[in-house]
């Protein structure tokens, strides 16, 4: 798509300058005609620019995929980590969800709120930290959690550890993080994001499983607990099974088997029910009576709409003391098909007259 021309608007042209040449390569990843996909890498691509999805970034992925700017922002609001104001160059999440709640993570959101002096989705005066908390980050094994733009920053973190980073990040430190990546500013991973190699001398790191990942493992060892007859220097296969022999082509290209037969009680008890569903069927069809029983059923109650039929006729449990005798006595029970309440006003009653306009004045 290097030859492909598009008018921007003078809200995306701006970005267009910069943009153009790494965004035609993201749509040339997607098929013809499937251009449109390529739209949350472009918003990612949009925001190593500007930090955030910007009122010019999204007139621009949508003057490049050649849709209207409601398409971008109905995708561009639903992601959170598309970000709808500017943000700093460190967002740091800290995760609040259930087990690291309960393991401290709020206490660690909360000190940081303290000492930062935001809450959440607030950045700093200074534009270096934008803070907020996370419903999860996906590891348990590790609660609680911190993370820097997306990755590991903190395990089983502390609120005086979440603040020691704090104060690293604001001084643009980039500490070593126990596991994953080389910090990186929020802008830099969204070059990653959007598809492309973090070029960094040492942006990957020689991460490797921390302890709790490892736990299943390690005990497993200590007992001597093995899968039996399970060889671990099994090559992995790349390539699909053989099928069998009981496999069968078909017009379609599909291969069909023959079904396993099924045994044991559970099995038998099922057959055993079809097989009485199939006579009943079987025999109401022969009778001329083919509709399904739910509409049977509601038709011997109501023969028609105004005509109740023998069976809405419910005897009405009388009460057994006192107090049940006086609220039955002020809540009759509704008519056939009609709600608690429903019922017609006598022509007797005269109309409301009393209703107040809320200063004395009567209607």
């Amino acid at each position: 798509m290097t030859d492909t021309t598009v008018d921007f608007s003078p809200a995306a042209a701006p970005l267009a300058a910069e943009l153009l040449e790494p965004a035609l390569e993201i749509i040339a990843r997607y098929p013809a005609g499937r251009e449109r996909s390529a739209l949350l890498p472009l918003l990612h691509l949009v925001q190593t620019r500007e930090g955030f999805v910007s009122p010019a970034g999204v007139a621009f992925c949508a003057d490049v995929l050649g849709i209207n700017k409601a398409q971008v922002g109905a995708v561009a609001t639903f992601y959170t980590m598309y970000k709808r104001k500017p943000t700093g160059d460190y967002l740091v999440s800290v995760c609040t969800n259930t087990l690291c709640n309960v393991m401290g993570g709020q206490e660690v959101y909360d000190e940081l709120v303290e000492h930062l002096g935001v809450g959440h989705d607030e950045t700093t005066a200074d534009g270096k930290i934008t803070l907020e908390h996370a419903e999860c980050l996906a590891a348990c094994d590790y609660a609680p959690v911190v993370t820097v733009n997306y990755d590991y920053a903190i395990d089983q973190a502390t609120p005086a550890g979440a603040v020691e980073l704090a104060e690293q990040l604001r001084r643009d430190e980039r500490p070593v993080l126990p596991r994953g990546a080389r910090i990186c500013t929020l802008k830099e991973m969204q070059h990653q994001l959007a598809g492309f190699n973090d070029e960094r001398e040492g942006a990957v790191a020689d991460g490797r499983p921390g302890a709790p990942t490892l736990r299943g493992v390690t005990l497993a060892q200590e007992h001597g607990i093995a899968v039996a007859g399970f060889n671990t220097d099994t090559p992995i296969t790349t390539t699909k099974p053989a099928r069998d022999e009981g496999a069968k082509a078909v017009p379609d290209g599909k291969v069909q088997r023959p079904a396993p037969e099924k045994t044991g009680p559970l099995a038998k008890a099922v057959t055993a029910v079809k097989a009485a569903v199939g006579a009943v069927a079987e025999k109401t069809h022969r009778a001329g009576d083919v509709k399904d029983p739910e509409s049977r059923t509601a038709e011997q109650r109501n023969v028609d709409a105004k005509t109740p039929g023998p069976g809405s006729q419910q005897p009405t449990p009388q009460p057994e003391n006192a107090a049940e005798a006086a609220g039955v006595a002020k809540n009759q029970p509704a008519g056939d098909g009609k709600p608690a309440g429903d019922t017609e006003r006598p022509a007797s009653a005269p109309a409301d007259t009393t209703k107040n306009s809320g200063q004395g004045e009567t209607k």
